[in-house]
């Protein structure tokens, strides 16, 4: 017995050694996949600011870099039927099929609605076409649902219309990779949604979740507001590659695209999440509005920070850049000589 039990130790010992081994190597590789990168600085010309009440319009003018090549985006896939989103019961990983010969572009912040709970894309991602299933980084914004929800299917998921609408949100995600910390903003979001229109804005069906929020009616009239009076700025610009706002007189973000027609396609549901964050922040004491040379220091000091590189996929880069003030996320794609096809920029405080 006594050398059965000391076989016993002896063996969970050696288990416990290799585990040990096999974290530190998995870690390893994933140290190893980043690497310090150059970002080579856009040259970028600006037009606005375009106002509507506390949300401004920094339109960014510049350059495609690159020609003849487009992408089709994920709500136009899901439209389409050319691409499946699959429910994988894991809270912080789904999978993706292209089914279409079409490359498809995900953006990191992406809703995806149904499911076991509505979810976040995390990463940026081209799925090729006919890509068979993928595994795609993923949060959770719906806390307490683990079920279908009325006639949604809940192994796939039926729609993504809308894009997670808070910096401290998409921080907790791209930044932090905190699911706690998605759940904590989403509720904040929430909150102050429900103060600043005057009603409460948690749907009954899933009071967590941020898509129904913004699917209630009065925040709709309301976003629709700023939309309605913003929207068509970008109408007959070619040259319109992405734009940067501000909120209260502060710079927030911004978003560039190596293609003015992806810009486009995507600049409806951006401009919808911009309203709904500026609603949330509404305030009612005046300010000083942001100007032209706030949105280029901003810009500039993002494009110096020190920038690493890492593999989201065998087709994608995403570089990282990062200081005290400033955050910087650009996607590269490998099938085109690593050619920039998203900027994201993303102001901390």
């Amino acid at each position: 017995m006594k050398n059965q039990a000391f076989v016993l130790t002896l063996g969970v010992i050696l288990i416990s050694i290799l585990a040990a081994v096999a974290i530190s190597t998995a870690q390893q590789k994933s140290r190893t996949t980043e690497k310090p990168v150059k970002i080579t600085v856009g040259e970028y010309q600006l037009s606005g600011p375009y106002t509507h009440k506390n949300l401004s319009i920094f339109l960014v003018h510049g350059k495609n870099t690159f020609e003849g090549k487009t992408f089709i985006t994920l709500q136009e896939a899901m439209v389409q039927k050319k691409v499946v989103v699959y429910e994988t019961k894991s809270v912080n990983e789904l999978a993706i099929e292209n089914v279409s010969n079409d490359d498809i572009y995900v953006q990191a912040g992406d809703i995806v609605k149904g499911g076991q709970q509505d979810r976040m894309i995390g990463v940026d991602l081209i799925v090729p076409r006919r890509s068979g299933k993928m595994p795609i980084s993923a949060f959770c914004v719906e806390h307490g649902r683990w079920s279908s929800r009325g006639n949604e299917r809940s192994t796939v998921f039926s729609s993504s219309s809308d894009v997670v609408s808070t910096k401290q949100i998409k921080l907790a995600a791209k930044r932090t990779n905190s699911q706690g910390g998605v759940w904590e903003n989403v509720r904040i979001a929430q909150d102050k949604l429900s103060a600043n229109i005057g009603a409460r804005v948690n749907s009954d069906v899933s009071e967590s979740s941020p898509q129904l929020a913004v699917e209630h009616q009065k925040v709709k009239e309301t976003a629709e507001s700023y939309t309605k009076a913003l929207v068509s700025i970008v109408n007959n610009r070619s040259d319109v590659i992405g734009y940067v706002f501000a909120i209260n007189g502060k710079v927030n973000s911004a978003d560039v695209y190596g293609s003015n027609v992806l810009f486009k396609k995507l600049w409806p549901k951006l401009l919808n999440a911009n309203a709904i964050e500026a609603i949330a922040e509404l305030q009612k004491t005046e300010f000083r509005p942001a100007t032209a040379d706030h949105v280029r220091t901003f810009l500039r000091d993002s494009e110096k920070t020190k920038a690493s590189e890492k593999d989201v996929s065998p087709r994608v880069g995403l570089v990282t850049g990062e200081d005290s003030e400033q955050i910087f996320f650009e996607t590269r794609d490998r099938a085109q000589k690593d050619v920039w096809i998203h900027r994201n920029y993303i102001k901390k405080n």
